[in-house]
């Protein structure tokens, strides 16, 4: 929300806002861009029908009475989606969605459109090297979407992505997530089929054969009414820790790994040349692309250690993040540690999804916060249970935060990987020794 306040005073509007809690980096930068509110809270007095509109967060309460208000006066109200939707839609919209690798592929197809100098828009869920926000509306002709599945707003209890109205969609894969709003996989797996058969004439398809649920609405669809572009895992190799693109002219080293990371990359090819980009342009960028925020992001490394940070929470990231690692360094020891943080994930009815997600890793730790799953109102799991949820009976459980860094601090890291994995930020915990024990590995 606040990068598209930020994008919509960057476009010329007048834009103020309201939250009961502000945190960084959103504060300073609505303060440096003088629409930080004085106060937090809800100011019914601020709403007036002098106002275009307003956009409605998807936290807020249905009783919001700064929401009240605008009803009251029949002031338009958008959700972030429909917002997003009215700023585009007169431009070419290409929709990226999936229940894993959206970011990724969102964020490589900016990366060459950038690399080239295009003019574009774009929505993503990271922070992307090179790109001051994370929203970007202007009059471009083009306009580069991550397609989210979660809902809409307190208003409209349907995904985001159906709001979008694309004319080019990718598909990534299908595994069951959100938990909490989708109760059962095929409830989540027909909202995709939705979307899907929302493409209009002579749009473009493109989707992962790979994923057995997404190739099955592919071979559902009319190759006479919309394009269908297949994909799978480009070809590569690894040699000695690094990836290489196998291509007709030569092997391409790329700073990404992972058989997921080279489905995304395929994907994100294939949506280029649908932008009339040609594969030379995307093979000339993309050995320059670093990857989102928190997506196999290195935090420390040393000949023969790399302490990696990444966003997997769900099971099938999860299992795609550990395995990549694992396969990238296969003479090396894998620490993996997950992050117990989201509903489904510290739901005891959804957990046994997990099993077998950690069987690469040579160690495997989880750590949860009871007072995460209190105010979830969950109950919380025991050792015992995660074990057999994930299939690992040697998986090792820390529920306080201090014990989980004494554990990882009194490691052994030579010839050894490890992996921090979470959608959340593991409460904090200080990672500056982490770091320096495996930075000087090589120094002693």
């Amino acid at each position: 929300m606040h990068n598209l306040a930020l994008s919509m005073v960057a476009k010329g509007f007048e834009v103020t806002g309201s939250d009961d809690e502000i945190y960084e980096p959103s504060r300073t930068r609505l303060e440096k861009a003088g629409i930080l509110p004085k106060e937090k809270g809800w100011f019914p007095e601020k709403i007036s029908r002098d106002l275009d509109g307003i956009i409605l967060g998807m936290h807020a309460r249905i009783d919001n009475p700064e929401l009240q208000k605008a009803k009251e006066l029949d002031i338009p109200v958008f959700s972030f989606p429909e917002f997003i939707y009215e700023q585009s839609k007169d431009k070419k919209r290409v929709v990226i969605s999936g229940s894993h690798g959206k970011t990724t592929i969102t964020s490589m197809v900016l990366h060459v459109l950038q690399y080239h100098g295009l003019d574009f828009d774009y929505l993503v869920g990271a922070q992307i090297e090179g790109f001051d926000l994370m929203v970007k509306l202007s009059n471009a002709p083009v306009i580069i979407i991550e397609g989210d599945e979660y809902l809409t707003s307190p208003l409209d209890r349907r995904p985001k992505f159906f709001h979008y109205h694309h004319d080019i969609l990718l598909m990534s894969g299908i595994a069951w997530d959100h938990f909490n709003v989708f109760p059962t996989f095929e409830n989540y797996k027909e909202q995709f089929e939705i979307l899907v058969n929302m493409t209009p004439k002579d749009g473009t398809f493109i989707y992962c054969q790979e994923d057995e649920h997404v190739a099955a609405l592919g071979m559902k669809c009319d190759p006479n009414k919309i394009k269908l572009i297949p994909y799978k895992a480009h070809p590569y190799k690894i040699r000695d820790g690094k990836t290489f693109l196998v291509s007709k002219d030569d092997d391409l080293e790329i700073n990404i790994f992972g058989e997921h990371n080279l489905q995304n990359l395929q994907g994100a090819l294939y949506i280029c040349e649908s932008l009339r980009l040609t594969k030379e342009q995307f093979y000339e960028a993309i050995p320059k692309f670093k990857g989102a925020a928190k997506r196999q992001e290195i935090l420390a490394k040393s000949d023969s250690a790399i302490l990696f940070r990444d966003f997997a929470h769900a099971p099938s990231k999860l299992k795609a993040t550990v395995n990549a690692v694992k396969n990238q360094f296969p003479d090396r020891n894998l620490i993996a540690v997950q992050e117990l943080h989201t509903y489904s994930s510290l739901n005891k009815e959804f957990v046994d999804n997990y099993a077998h997600t950690f069987d690469m890793a040579d160690v495997a730790v989880i750590y949860l916060n009871p007072k995460a799953v209190s105010l979830k109102k969950l109950e919380l799991m025991d050792e015992a249970r995660l074990q057999h949820a994930f299939k690992r009976k040697d998986l090792i459980l820390f529920t306080e935060i201090e014990e989980l860094k004494v554990f990882l601090e009194s490691r052994n890291y030579n010839s050894t990987n490890l992996l921090l994995m979470s959608s959340g930020n593991y409460d904090d915990m200080d990672l500056s020794i982490l770091k320096s024990i495996i930075n000087e590995i090589q120094l002693k």
